[in-house]
């Protein structure tokens, strides 16, 4: 299938004199969390919350910040979400892409809001 990736912006809802930043994110439905690198924080100033362990795909596993609240957007779509300080890019994962109703197109390489709800984003809850 390739790699995907998605443009999205990401900012700090307590401090909104803070500039967005748009990054092209590493699409994981692997993965549960946004993830994002150091610098990313550091320029978004925002808040660490605790350190959390985290398992990574090689199987090992470490402390890594947690930080936010961070507003995602993607297209017409956005939500509040925390992210694990990780990596060297961007991963967005399976819980901001829930929160947002996005959907993969494999055979394209694209991610889109989901065409069932193209206005607004629908969760279920049952």
């Amino acid at each position: 299938m390739g790699l995907i990736y998605a443009d999205i912006i990401l900012s700090n809802v307590r401090k909104p004199d803070i500039q967005p930043v748009t990054v092209a994110a590493l699409v994981d439905t692997g993965a549960v969390h946004l993830c994002i690198p150091e610098h990313i924080a550091l320029q978004l100033d925002l808040d660490t919350y605790e350190e959390r362990e985290v398992e990574t795909a090689d199987g090992s596993s470490r402390k890594r910040p947690y930080v936010g609240p961070i507003l995602a957007q993607f297209a017409n779509r956005h939500c509040l979400t925390g992210a694990m300080v990780l990596g060297n890019e961007v991963l967005l994962g399976a819980i901001p892409m829930e929160d947002m109703d996005l959907v993969i197109n494999p055979s394209r390489r694209t991610v889109t809001v989901n065409p069932a709800n193209p206005n607004f984003a629908v969760s279920k809850a049952k």
